[in-house]
């Protein structure tokens, strides 16, 4: 099947077996961790005319597989049961400041990372780097014993120390350290004839995590948002809702799983570093009938979604991360 934007074959295997839903704990974060300086390339943000200036923190309101929470009643405002991500303050400090709790960088933690310009350990610590924004985002750690440092040079070259374990079984999601470029007014998907992304990562460590793209569509984690996840490394995880079947784009093939709100794309093979079609894997989900063709997209998030690292410190490394759209 040709889909505008790329390649798109598609097979379907009828629903395979189910997941554990995924919790939608209502997270409150803020933009802690504060705005640190602008080294934006002017010349790649003019490609992005219509990405936001100010940061909407990450909240990932999911719990992971083999979770045993169950998903919450809708509120009234929410029916979803997700929160709106809140802006930052306009009185946000406009260079790096690390946080109280912040630890100086050990030794070896990045390749390419060795003289971080912001360091945090605050939970909802978060940088601004306009358009972009490279958040802690330990968004469920409070409820277990979990450690966790940000070590950024940039929005692209980054990495984190984390500490953490599934020692009561539950499968939960802890955090998801990310990167994340937010789109303004909320364009149509279909006004633009490019949207690409780049990445890197590295760290293949003992331990439950998958390194994902988290993009929200209609919206961020409100009522009538499509969250859209794409695995690229998978350790451990399993999605939430049942299989669709398999969907080829440039060239790898992914296993589809679709949740009420929710769709992730599993690669099945793992791969650590590529330029992604991500206007191909929209226009997809349109000829299924998935997201309408009136569908918006709000933010693009790329990290690693963290269940253990088996007690034991491990570090996850970050470069190259970069959205563009036209």
């Amino acid at each position: 099947m040709l889909a505008a934007g790329g390649f798109a074959t598609v097979k379907l295997m009828g629903n395979g077996h189910n997941s554990v839903p995924r919790t939608t704990a209502a997270a409150a974060s803020s933009a802690a961790g504060a705005a640190g300086h602008n080294s934006a390339n002017s010349a790649s943000a003019a490609l992005l005319p219509a990405m936001a200036a100010s940061p909407q923190v990450a909240v990932m309101p999911k719990s992971g597989h083999g979770a045993k929470s169950a998903k919450p009643a809708p509120s009234a405002s929410h029916s979803t049961g997700h929160s709106p991500r809140p802006s930052a303050s306009p009185s946000s400090p406009t260079s790096p400041s690390p946080s109280s709790s912040a630890t100086s960088p050990p030794t070896g933690g990045s390749g390419t990372c060795t003289h971080p310009a912001y360091t945090t350990s605050d939970p909802n610590g978060m940088w601004n780097q306009q358009p972009y924004f490279v958040a802690n985002d330990a968004w469920n750690a409070n409820n277990y014993p979990v450690t966790q440092t940000l070590y950024a040079c940039s929005y692209s070259n980054w990495y984190v120390v984390a500490t953490m374990n599934n020692n009561n079984g539950d499968g939960a999601v802890k955090t998801f350290p990310n990167s994340h470029r937010d789109f303004d007014s909320s364009p149509q998907i279909n006004s633009y004839h490019s949207i690409t992304s780049t990445f890197a990562e590295s760290g293949s460590v003992p331990g439950i995590y998958e390194y994902a793209y988290d993009i929200w569509l209609n919206g961020i984690a409100s009522s009538g948002s499509t969250e859209v996840m794409i695995w690229n490394e998978n350790h451990g995880q399993t999605p939430s809702g049942s299989v669709q079947g398999t969907a080829t784009f440039d060239g790898r093939t992914y296993t589809v799983w679709k949740a009420n709100g929710y769709v992730a794309f599993v690669a099945n093979s793992n791969f650590s570093s590529g330029s992604m079609n991500l206007l191909s894997f929209f226009n997809w989900m349109m000829s299924k009938g998935w997201i309408g063709s009136s569908s918006t997209v709000d933010q693009v998030d790329y990290g690693v979604e963290l269940v253990s690292t088996n007690s034991a410190p491990e570090t996850f490394s970050f470069s190259n991360f970069a959205v563009n759209a036209s």
